[in-house]
């Protein structure tokens, strides 16, 4: 008997088409690529996987119902004729996400609050008691999604963001998101095949992220809590058996991941976060200035770092992405370097000649994934000269 049904996983621009590769590889069904989301087919123990082991899902829902929708009354009783009893109970809490665009509704928030009086109402009408709504820590959270007159309502299987990996404790300014530096990895090529630098590692990210991929570590193994634990219908059995197949795919990783960073507290924050992803003989975190550091290892070098953007640091930034170019031309032969950045003035003062530019979001601000191949010997003078 065939018990898959369709769901929903939510990304970040421009990594739809790696997230679908992520899902075939796990053995999804059906995988249909959207924007900023990819559908796919699996059954209970596929979405429990799903959450465990994506890197570049931010969100996995499962729609239950959706219809078509112009005003706020017909919202109100198409809400309240679902079977909301299959689903949760009085002593249920939940909460309800939205987003909407349309021109028949204007306020995520006013959405929301409709559907929760519908839902409430519901219960009150069957029960005589209502559920309450706990915006916070809800058992069930629902997601409604308003397109024109179309509208989705789904069950948020993951709760918090799954950017929240739960190893990150510390961090610095402008930590990048963990899923964010997952797909820029993967965009890069990064499977683990060489050795890796990120030279300026703030709070370990990249270093965390690199190893888990390198080790086919699960994204989420050190996630506390996953919103489909508080569903009726958890089957903890079979999450604990998803656990236990994933962890023995785990493979040998026989390079090296080393981190710069010239700040002492950077330092021990990113130290700090990979032991807390038990990752510690992996990565190798040293106080460095990457632009006095040279290629620290013989043979091929896979780099990914996150430079400031003028955003929040007052640098100079010109002098700055000069000495990016000018340390990876004199000091990292034989490197593929890769970085982004959302300053696109700065970036033309690198002075190198990028092989690939891939449009990305940090948040958000519009920014480039670039990367510079710094070939050993004479190549380099060969391919490299300014344009």
């Amino acid at each position: 008997m065939n018990n898959n049904f369709r769901m929903v996983a939510k990304t970040l621009f421009g990594f739809e088409e790696i997230l679908a590769k992520e899902l075939r590889n796990l053995g999804a069904g059906n995988v249909k690529i959207g924007t900023r989301n990819v559908s796919f087919e699996g059954d209970t123990g596929f979405m429990y996987k799903a959450n465990l082991c994506l890197r570049t899902a931010i969100k996995i829902i499962k729609p239950i119902h959706s219809f078509t929708v112009r005003n706020e009354n017909e919202l109100y009783k198409k809400i309240y004729a679902m079977p909301w009893a299959e689903y949760l109970s009085v002593d249920t809490s939940f909460a309800i996400d939205t987003t909407v665009n349309s021109d028949h509704f204007s306020h995520s928030l006013y959405v929301s609050q409709k559907a929760k009086d519908a839902i409430v109402d519901k219960f009150r009408d069957m029960d005589g008691k209502r559920p309450n709504v706990d915006v916070k820590f809800p058992d069930m959270r629902i997601n409604i999604h308003i397109y024109k007159e179309h509208c989705n309502v789904s069950l948020d299987s993951s709760g918090r963001s799954l950017h929240h990996r739960g190893y990150r404790t510390a961090t610095n300014i402008a930590p990048i998101n963990e899923v964010l530096a997952a797909g820029l990895l993967l965009l890069s090529g990064w499977e683990g095949q060489s050795d890796f630098l990120d030279p300026m590692c703030g709070s370990g990210t990249f270093l965390t992220e690199a190893a888990m991929i390198a080790c086919n570590i699960p994204a989420n193994i050190n996630r506390k809590e996953f919103a489909f634990e508080k569903w009726e219908d958890f089957d903890e059995e079979l999450f604990e058996k998803i656990v236990a197949v994933s962890l023995r795919k785990t493979r040998e990783f026989h390079h090296q991941i080393i981190g710069y960073d010239k700040a002492p507290s950077a330092v021990r924050k990113a130290t700090e976060n990979i032991e807390n992803a038990n990752l510690s003989e992996y990565i190798t975190v040293e106080r460095k200035n990457f632009f006095d550091s040279e290629k620290p290892i013989e043979g091929p070098l896979h780099m990914v770092f996150n430079p400031p953007y003028g955003e929040r640091l007052n640098l100079d930034m010109e002098d700055f992405y000069a000495a990016i170019g000018d340390t990876l031309k004199q000091s990292y032969p034989g490197t593929d370097a890769w970085f982004i950045t959302s300053n696109m003035q700065a970036l033309k003062f690198v002075g190198l000649r990028p092989s690939r530019k891939i449009k990305v979001y940090n948040s958000h601000l519009e920014s480039r994934l670039v990367k510079y191949v710094m070939y050993e010997g004479s190549k380099k003078a060969k391919y490299q000269r300014k344009e």
